[in-house]
């Protein structure tokens, strides 16, 4: 049992099925959509307000997919507080929420799924296999049911928005893909929905993870191996910390392919980094020129 519609005349409107959405959306005009995972941070207040400036009407669907977990990735412990996320989506003038049940998007075993390729079986496709399988198949999903325009994504999740602009591509999919800048706190850790995680120790020594990523942009005078080693050398010393920081992976990548740079790598690059601060797994990026 799904709960009702909520009326709009004083915020979003709450949809819980696919019916709903589509009542919800007829004739609103150009849609502009947010995929989230709930847990709404400042970091998807400037996805929204960025899919408001292009688009007349802004959905942001919540709904923690299983598909692109892993059997021992925080599941069932993803925060969720779907009345905090509406009261955010009403501050900054969403127009629906979707937030569906895991039984209406999966009603059955998803036996057909979008395959992220080679590109997805790299840094955190290789950390979590399969993990990009499940992102694109439930993005199809969402793109099919809301039919938007345009969609908005992070570029803190560089891998994922890369891949979403290719599927779009190569599967000829009418929809924009927008990026939006990251969003960073005041001390420079990237704004995320696992940061609620982090004690106040496991913060300071997360902040390791931005420090080794302007450490690298500030090397790329001395090519793509002088941007790896500036970033590792910050690391380094994090993982002798307390707690320690532990590292998953830093690459130096295509931005198109998401394969490692060459040491004579010319043009733009990412630099990406996932690191795991106590039982809190973090990632983090920023692109650079050579």
């Amino acid at each position: 049992m799904t709960a009702p519609s909520t009326p709009a005349a004083d915020g979003p409107l709450l949809v819980r099925t696919p019916d709903e959405l589509r009542r919800a959306l007829d004739g609103r005009g150009r849609v502009g959509l947010v995929p989230t995972m709930g847990a709404l941070h400042g970091g998807h207040r400037t996805l929204v307000r960025l899919a408001r400036e292009k688009a007349e009407t802004v959905v942001v669907s919540v709904f923690v997919n299983p598909l692109q977990f892993g059997p021992d990735e925080d599941l069932d412990r993803y925060p969720r507080d779907l009345p905090a996320d509406v009261r955010v989506c009403a501050q900054e003038g969403v127009d629906v929420i979707f937030a569906p049940e895991v039984e209406t998007m999966y009603p059955a075993e998803q036996m057909v799924t979008v395959d992220a390729g080679a590109m997805g079986e790299r840094l955190e496709g290789a950390s979590r296999p399969g993990h990009f399988t499940g992102v694109l198949t439930v993005v199809t999903k969402l793109f099919q049911l809301v039919r938007p325009h345009l969609a908005v994504f992070g570029e803190k999740d560089a891998q994922q928005i890369a891949l979403v602009r290719r599927m779009v591509v190569d599967l000829n999919l009418p929809v924009e893909i927008v990026g939006a800048p990251t969003l960073r706190d005041a001390d420079g850790l990237a704004s995320s929905s696992r940061n609620v995680y982090l004690d106040d120790a496991q913060r300071e020594s997360a902040l390791a993870l931005s420090r080794a990523l302007r450490a690298g942009a500030e090397a790329t005078s001395d090519g793509a191996d002088g941007v790896r080693e500036a970033a590792r050398s910050v690391l380094e010393e994090a993982a002798k910390a307390t707690p320690p920081v532990e590292l998953d992976y830093l690459a130096l990548v295509d931005p198109a392919t998401f394969a490692e740079a060459s040491s004579e790598h010319r043009g733009s690059a990412v630099l990406a980094v996932a690191a795991r601060v106590g039982p809190t797994r973090l990632i983090d990026n920023v692109s650079v020129s050579l």
